[in-house]
């Protein structure tokens, strides 16, 4: 089922989310869900708090990186990049900083070029409970230190210098009130009744 993502503003999404048991209710359909929701936003990571939930959860799926187009610059490594993090820790970042203009499904219709470290090793639980560590690097170290940062209260846009983050309020105002146009269900959290 498609669940609505939650928009910029929502206080869901500043929250440092909570660690979940294995008895978590309906897990597997909460992810089954998260993914869903994901494709149909044409995201390719979606974390907890962007649908609504304080929980250190979430959903990767690099392969649209993998085949990217026409330029042939495409991530092999993304290729089978299929992921469920559950209460996961980042056990070292490292690298050369890199820029990259980064999206989110919860601030539609921006992008910002944002600096992150290159490599990254991450301790997680998978789908099964079992205890995971791998290393990344790329483009898959950046997706899950973005939605990483998502359930420690952070925002991509946070990432920015003072005067982008002053150009880009009027913008983020407005989709916090849902006067923004998006192909998939989102819930505004200053929105106007009766719209």
């Amino acid at each position: 089922m498609k669940l609505p993502i939650v928009a910029y503003g929502d206080p869901v999404l500043r929250k440092k989310a909570e660690e979940i048991e294995e008895d978590y209710p309906n897990l597997k359909q909460l992810i089954d869900d998260m993914f869903e929701t994901m494709y149909g936003a044409h995201g390719v990571g979606l974390a907890a708090p962007q649908i609504g939930l304080s929980i250190r959860l979430f959903v990767i799926d690099g392969s649209p990186f993998a085949e990217d187009d026409e330029d042939g610059e495409g991530d092999a490594t993304l290729k089978d990049f299929k992921k469920v993090f559950i209460n996961p820790i980042i056990v070292e970042e490292s690298g050369e900083k890199w820029g990259f203009s980064e999206g989110c499904l919860s601030i539609p219709d921006i992008s910002e070029e944002v600096m992150r470290p290159s490599n990254v090793v991450i301790n997680y639980l998978d789908e099964n409970f079992e205890e995971q560590e791998i290393s990344l690097s790329g483009l898959a170290a950046r997706i899950v230190q973005h939605e990483y940062d998502h359930i420690d209260g952070k925002l991509f846009t946070d990432k920015l210098g003072p005067l982008k983050k002053a150009m880009l309020k009027g913008k983020l105002d407005s989709i916090s009130k849902g006067m923004v146009r998006v192909g998939y269900k989102m819930r505004f959290p200053n929105q106007k009744k009766g719209r």
